[in-house]
């Protein structure tokens, strides 16, 4: 009989479209042949997307990296199928594989699934069925591996909440580290899988279980109560945190992909949290508190990275790398190390104030191609009340001392749908757009070119803004008509405008709860894959799943909730200081747009 490896080479990888993406044995791969049989934990890691997105994840490295330097652990990848080669394995009755080794994915201890965004989750329960392991924790026996899920939709798990055996919240290196010792010690006891899923839930007060609480319903749909079933289960569920960043694990021989990737560079995140306080950010509020890794350290991770990879680009990541509190230093000993060697550097999330307007001055080894900024809203008082800090004035003086660094062009990041958001700040995403372009004018040089992407704001758990309704289908169609009104013709500010219902449908499962999860089952069986790709993207399937469970996807999207409501994550630790504050925070700027109206 054929071994799975040769069943993938000879009757899956002749019959697809870039079959190099599902090969494995990249540079840099830790696992090899014979591993998988002689470890004591067997761990799946797997990104439920394509390898060209899964393999640019530096989360997901990281937890490989860890998982391989665990003593008797071995952890292999496993990425998304695409449509064509999900159809192959289904006729063939080929198993979902490892990348590494070819193992199937249904004979590990742990399969983990990445959680980073709502439109994935069908793809996650095309993992689930592609490996042979029952969608519902309900339905799995000894045989199945279990289900551990992470990242940052771990924060709200509800919907997908039938699907878990358990879910991390908060950081995974720490948390891996501790489950992986008391999983290993469980096994070679033989505990049941039973005991095994209790066990972990009631050693770490940040392991969410949710077979192992009850939710309870109000009259009008809304939750009641969450209560665990076990007087040893955390309640509420903590949050797990990185207490020593510095010295956290991190992959020092990333891995190179065989084929084209959404990021194909040496990412190293230099900082954990953000100092602001934006209130519309879920990573703002949840990645607190601030850490951040010493000069010393990143300059060695980058060297390390850089003599195993070759990769020429080196990307300082964070919320905003522009908050770093030894930027210069960091931006001027990486230059003098890396540009002798054509190495450049790139760096995100930068944030308008005094800091962004110095860097392209310090940073003169920064690839010079784009400029990204997130500037949210048009108008100095819709920033004022969501706590974005910038100004006009600020913006522009950044942009112009950034085209005199040698920059030639600039994204701009709006969203629209703000509480209280007027005509007139849509109107300036188009004029603070096009000013941002005239004022390379103003140097003696062309316009800049601008791209515009404007995001429909997704109201999300654990911010001020959970308590918002998200704007109608009607209302975001408005302002999509008039920005592509006043942006006709004009050669060089480009506006890009996301599907409307792909985002109402993301804030139906940012804020949804556990019923949802028999919706997104039915239309996964309906055929809903890939929801992230508007090439495969189909609303009418959602709209069919959610009329065969009588559920209103508005309720979820386009209601305010009341102050006392309890949310589905209520009793999961998200932002440390509660709901009290959040509340404050929301209604200071509900006040503040008032005052600014009036």
């Amino acid at each position: 009989m054929p071994t799975l490896r040769e069943r993938v080479s000879t009757e899956l990888l002749p019959f697809l479209v870039q079959p190099a993406q599902y090969i494995g044995g990249e540079i840099n791969q830790l696992v090899s042949d014979g591993d998988w049989e002689r470890a004591d934990v067997r761990v799946a890691l797997a990104f439920p997307d394509t390898y060209g997105v899964g393999i640019s994840h530096l989360g997901l490295q990281i937890l490989y990296w860890l998982c391989n330097h665990t003593p008797g652990v071995v952890a292999e990848r496993v990425y998304c199928p695409k449509i064509d080669a999900e159809r192959h394995m289904r006729a063939k009755g080929i198993p979902l594989f490892t990348w590494d080794t070819r193992r199937p994915v249904a004979t590990a201890d742990l399969l983990g699934i990445s959680l980073q965004y709502e439109m994935l989750y069908t793809n996650v329960l095309t993992l689930l069925d592609l490996a042979g392991i029952p969608l519902r924790s309900a339905d799995r026996d000894e045989e199945h591996p279990l289900v551990l899920g992470g990242g940052p939709q771990a924060d709200n798990p509800e919907p997908v909440a039938a699907f878990f055996d358990l879910i991390v919240n908060g950081d995974g290196e720490p948390a891996m580290t501790e489950l992986l010792e008391l999983y290993r010690r469980l096994k070679l006891d033989g505990a049941s899988r039973e005991c095994r899923i209790r066990t972990l839930a009631e050693r770490f007060d940040w392991l969410y279980a949710p077979s192992l609480y009850s939710v309870h319903y109000n009259a009008d749909g809304t939750v009641a109560s969450v209560e665990p079933r076990h007087p040893g289960v955390p309640f509420p569920v903590q949050r797990c945190q990185t207490a020593d960043f510095e010295n956290a694990a991190f992959p020092l021989r990333p891995l190179v992909p065989h084929v084209q990737a959404v990021h194909e560079r040496i990412a190293i995140e230099i900082m954990r949290g953000c100092p602001q306080r934006c209130r519309f950010c879920h990573a703002g509020y949840t990645k607190r508190p601030l850490r951040w890794r010493s000069v010393d350290r990143i300059l060695e991770i980058a060297e390390q990275a850089h003599a195993a990879t070759g990769f020429d680009e080196i990307g300082l990541l964070s919320l905003s790398t522009g908050d770093y509190p030894r930027l210069p230093e960091l931006a001027q000993r990486v230059a003098e190390r890396f540009s002798g060697r054509r190495v450049s550097i790139s760096v995100p999330s930068l944030r308008v104030d005094k800091m962004l307007a110095a860097v392209p001055f310090m940073m003169n080894e920064v690839r010079k191609g784009g400029l990204t900024i997130a500037v949210e809203a048009a108008r100095d008082d819709m920033r004022a009340s969501i706590l974005k800090k910038v100004t006009d004035g600020a913006l522009l003086d950044a942009v112009r001392a950034a085209y005199r660094a040698g920059w030639r062009s600039v994204k701009l990041y709006f969203m629209a749908g703000f509480p209280g958001e007027r005509p007139d700040d849509i109107d300036g995403i188009w004029e603070i757009s096009r000013q941002v372009s005239e004022a390379r004018r103003d140097l003696g040089m062309g316009p800049a070119h601008v791209n515009v992407a404007v995001g429909w704001l997704v109201p999300k758990p654990h911010t001020p803004m959970q308590w918002a309704a998200q704007a109608t289908a009607d209302y975001f169609q408005t302002v999509r008509e008039r920005l592509r009104w006043l942006s006709r013709g004009r050669g060089s500010v480009k506006m890009k405008l996301p599907r409307i219902d792909r985002s109402i449908l993301e804030a139906v499962f940012s804020r949804g709860d556990r019923r949802l999860s028999a919706v997104i089952e039915s239309a996964w069986r309906l055929g809903a894959r890939f929801d992230a790709w508007d090439e495969h993207f189909r609303m009418d399937l959602w709209d069919r799943a959610f009329a065969e469970h009588g559920l209103d996807p508005a309720w979820y999207a386009h209601r305010e909730r009341g102050r006392d409501e309890v949310f589905p994550w209520s009793h999961l630790v998200g932002f440390r200081h509660g709901d009290d504050y959040l509340r404050g925070q929301y209604e200071e700027e509900l006040a503040t747009l008032r005052t600014a109206a009036n």
